[in-house]
């Protein structure tokens, strides 16, 4: 079940989350992608490591990767790996412990493995389909039952610091965290009850995540409330959605409130 694959995705994914530690303790350069993202030299070993142990283990297999050059003949492969060197690249410019190296390995669009490590705090999520997900070797299980009156999410620094979550503020309590696959991976371990995004994500960012809460035991769909199929010519996604099963009707019944009074305002 797996088994070369798990060994040779947490080798790698360790591998590389250690780079990234020693470069952010030595120092790093940082440039700017067009979309005025920020770039970084560990971003750049972490994806050299995991392409080369990866695809060495895997000759076969497809790739696309934050930090590679796509090449869409993947779209042909049953198998691809979809890779994101470091997830928070903000955070980790910033010296917030709160990025990941994320990367799931997809099966005519399905993620079938998946791990999601931050590397500053030794977290190591891991999910295997079917096979359930675990932090460091640990089962997780999303929450099963609310702490208090309120659902508790994970959101981003930057959607808080826009007003995105105003208009849920008599539902939730809210926690900013700073990668998207952190925030997934947290959910996944019971972190919080849920975490969403209504904003577009690329498929590297959720794809690892995705897998790790629905093992748990948790639901995902993307803003249009539909499951998530990977290894699109377009990698972009309508948001998502990822929630524990105790508060899934109230949430999503809240976030298609709000979408519907927006699309008529």
């Amino acid at each position: 079940m797996l088994e070369r694959e798990i060994r040779v995705l947490e080798s790698a994914v360790r591998e590389a989350g250690q780079e990234i530690v020693r470069i952010a303790r030595e120092g790093f350069e940082t440039t700017f992608k067009d979309n005025q993202d920020p770039l970084t030299t560990a971003d750049l070993a972490a994806n050299t490591i995991l392409r080369s142990k990866i695809s060495e283990a895997f000759p076969e297999d497809a790739w696309l990767s934050e930090e590679s050059a796509d090449d869409l003949t993947r779209c042909s492969h049953r198998r691809v790996w979809i890779v994101d060197p470091i997830d928070g690249t903000r955070e980790f410019v910033k010296s917030l412990p709160e990025f990941a190296v994320s990367v799931a390995l997809v099966e005519d669009g399905v993620p079938i493995l998946g791990a999601i490590y931050n590397p500053m705090t030794d977290e190591y999520f891991q999910a295997v389909k079917g096979a359930g997900s675990t932090l460091n070797g640990e089962r997780t299980h999303v929450r099963q039952a609310a702490l208090g009156d309120r659902i508790t999410v994970f959101g981003s620094r930057s959607e808080i610091r826009r007003g995105e979550f105003e208009p849920f503020a008599d539902l939730l309590d809210v926690s900013p965290l700073g990668s998207v696959a952190y925030k997934l991976a947290r959910v996944s371990a019971g972190g919080a009850d849920a975490t969403f995004s209504l904003t577009p994500k690329n498929e590297w960012d959720i794809a690892a995540g995705v897998l790790l809460v629905e093992e748990a035991g948790g639901f995902v769909v993307d803003k249009d409330r539909k499951p998530f199929r990977f290894n699109r010519e377009q990698t972009l996604v309508p948001g998502i959605i990822a929630t524990s099963m105790h508060c899934k009707d109230e949430l999503i019944r809240q976030i298609e409130l709000y979408l519907s009074n927006s699309a008529t305002n």
